[in-house]
């Protein structure tokens, strides 16, 4: 298959390597001039579409989704489908579909270790059509694909997953820096609380104390895997789809205005989102 791949950042670089390495024709572009391996590259998005029966895109925000889908839909062919791979807020991706009705709005979620090593999870919203041709490449990225519905279904259910990951994270941070006020020792405290009630997947899978449980970003300086600031940008897009529909989210506000505190008031650009826990540790009440 002919894919044109467009952002081969952290996350894209890897997806577009891993369908070349499965043995697609992989052409990709990135305004960066970043390549990735086994991958041709164009001099432009158009370029990197022409002939392409797949055009998978991974970017930043909805804004430059709306840009690039202006950019490569007059250069698509007729019979092509169009997969955004990236996050973003679902009037953008509805708008897309709208514009290239085969298409599929497919966020994911694994991080740059996922993207890495093949095993994201796909959200994905669109005909059951395009779906189809998706769900191939989606095996090949990752582990596991959901259709979760029409065009928009696959961001609502990011930005839904997201909002209970942010605020889970909180007050994860906000148990261990409890439990160190209180004298309990961090691995007592994941010994029970990780075969308890209070089992979770900051906890189990992704524990925000250095030395507890899996290797997570907390063992390597809170170098990050998911950037606070990409969470941040998350939990502002549940924020907006909640104001939208008129849902109330009090606790994904609470945790999008903690997240904004830490990176842009404090040092938490460039960190883990995990990183919550020395931040709070140091904090007192009130």
């Amino acid at each position: 298959m002919k894919i044109g791949f467009i952002g081969l950042g952290n996350m894209g670089g890897h997806m577009a390597r891993n369908l070349a390495m499965a043995g697609h024709e992989v052409t990709g572009f990135d305004v960066a001039g970043v390549t990735a391996e086994g991958v041709a590259q164009a001099a432009s998005s158009a370029e990197a579409v022409a002939g392409a029966d797949v055009v998978i895109t991974m970017l930043p925000n909805g804004q430059i989704l709306r840009a690039v889908a202006t950019e490569v839909i007059p250069a698509m062919q007729a019979n092509a489908c169009f997969i955004d791979c990236s996050t973003v807020d679902v009037e953008s991706a509805r708008a897309v579909a709208a514009d290239w009705p085969l298409s599929v709005d497919a966020p994911v979620s694994g991080g740059i270790g996922g993207a890495d090593a093949g095993t994201l999870t796909f959200m994905a919203g669109g005909s059951e059509a395009a779906f189809a041709i998706a769900a191939p490449l989606f095996e090949i990225m990752g582990q596991k694909a959901v259709h979760c519905g029409e065009s928009g279904a696959g961001q609502a259910a990011k930005i839904c997953n997201n909002m209970i990951l942010g605020a889970t994270m909180i007050v994860t941070c906000e148990a261990f820096a409890l439990a160190d006020k209180l004298g309990l020792d961090r691995q007592k405290m994941f010994d029970v609380v990780s075969t308890s009630s209070g089992y979770a997947w900051t906890m189990n899978a992704y524990c925000p104390a250095k030395g507890i449980g899996p290797q997570s970003p907390a063992d390597n300086d809170y170098k990050p895997g998911f950037a606070a600031e990409l969470m941040l940008k998350d939990l502002r897009l549940s924020q907006q789809a909640a104001e939208a529909v008129d849902a109330a989210t009090p606790l994904g506000e609470h945790a999008t205005q903690e997240y904004a505190k830490f990176v842009e008031g404090e040092d938490g650009m460039g960190k883990d989102f995990s990183a919550m826990l020395p931040r709070l540790s140091a904090m007192k009440r009130g």
